[in-house]
């Protein structure tokens, strides 16, 4: 049984290279029977050429060992692939876990340079950190290239709820600071113009087009981060360590990495927040789309596309072959069974 389903999609583009498609999208808990690949990729998608530091495979095993903690986001049932996953580990109970140890280290020699950061989290997950009462939350977050940023607060919402039951039940889930991971990208003042240029004015003005970070340039894969970062206690961009130099004409994005550490009691009002930034997509179709991210790499993702009607779907997608037979605005869904996440937006 899903924890949560959305309405279906009802229509189709019938286009060589972009189509409207039907999607439920259903909320489960871990399946640790079928996640583990579809996991392991989305740690290799987040933390890019930095991956294998981690030890993937050890930590896609860990995520799945606590199956009641988190939530993925399926399409098509539980004995399918998530598109999306969110859970939390406690850095300090599994602080001797190879890809725990390797997350510390990272976040401690990358937060070197930033001496205010560094010294948080010497006192929280350095040596005598670990030994203390205060725990850090390692929170795992990553989804499909472009899957619909509306999944996150309700994945947020139930994550809470989870961690809260647990600690009912006694289990080390009280924590006093969440880490966050996510990645960047980087783009000159030219290749940012250029983007701006060729947006579409409906996607121009998207309450969740990526917002730059507080380093010139930088942007976040990521659209939840914007308030993330306002609730957070320190920020920090970096580098890949495993990073190639990237040539001026070369093709792709620059991509890096990024850390926020924030108190465990502001995560009420962030779900908050974000539930209330996140609600407002009155008109949206979801659409199918070939993507391209990073150095000659190709991700098929799903797109939230503002729209009103056929032509600006068209418009939106802009410049391909073909034309979009049907598109109609999507529907907003008031009344969610079981308690309800608040408005629930689904593509139809």
């Amino acid at each position: 049984m899903s924890k949560r389903k959305q309405d279906d999609a009802e229509n189709e583009i019938d286009n060589d290279d972009v189509s409207l498609v039907d999607v439920d999208f259903e909320f489960f808990d871990p399946n640790p029977d079928v996640d583990f690949i579809a996991l392991k990729r989305l740690i290799l998608q987040l933390f890019q050429s930095d991956a294998e530091l981690f030890h993937p495979h050890q930590l896609a095993d860990l995520i799945l060992s606590q199956p009641l903690i988190g939530s993925t986001v399926k399409t098509d049932g539980r004995e399918t692939d998530p598109y999306a996953f969110l859970t939390v580990l406690n850095m300090h109970v599994h602080q001797n876990n190879p890809s725990i140890k390797a997350l510390i280290a990272h976040a401690l020699l990358k937060s070197a340079n930033n001496l205010p950061f560094h010294a948080a989290l010497q006192s929280l997950v350095g040596p005598a950190g670990l030994e203390s009462m205060n725990h850090v939350g390692f929170i795992f977050c990553e989804r499909l290239i472009n899957m619909p940023v509306q999944v996150i607060p309700h994945m947020y919402r139930m994550l809470a709820d989870e961690v809260k039951w647990a600690i009912d039940d006694n289990e080390p889930y009280v924590f006093t600071h969440f880490l966050i991971f996510s990645r960047t990208y980087r783009l000159s003042p030219e290749e940012e113009a250029e983007m701006q240029a060729a947006a579409p004015q409906a996607k121009r003005h998207r309450s969740s087009a990526p917002t730059q970070s507080s380093a010139g340039g930088v942007f976040s894969f990521h659209h939840e981060d914007e308030y993330i970062q306002k609730f957070a206690l320190h920020t920090l961009e970096y580098p890949f360590t495993g990073a190639q130099p990237r040539e001026k004409d070369s093709f792709g994005l620059e991509q890096g990495g990024s850390m926020m550490l924030m108190p465990a009691d502001k995560l009420p009002e962030l779900i908050a927040r974000m539930s209330e930034a996140y609600a407002d997509r009155n008109k949206s179709v979801l659409v199918l789309d070939s993507c391209v991210y990073g150095s000659n790499s190709h991700e098929l993702g799903l797109s939230l596309i503002e729209a009103d009607d056929k032509n600006q779907v068209e418009a939106a997608v802009g410049g391909r072959q073909g034309s979009v037979e049907s598109a109609r605005p999507a529907a907003v869904v008031d009344d969610i069974p079981d308690g309800g996440y608040g408005r629930e937006i689904v593509a139809g």
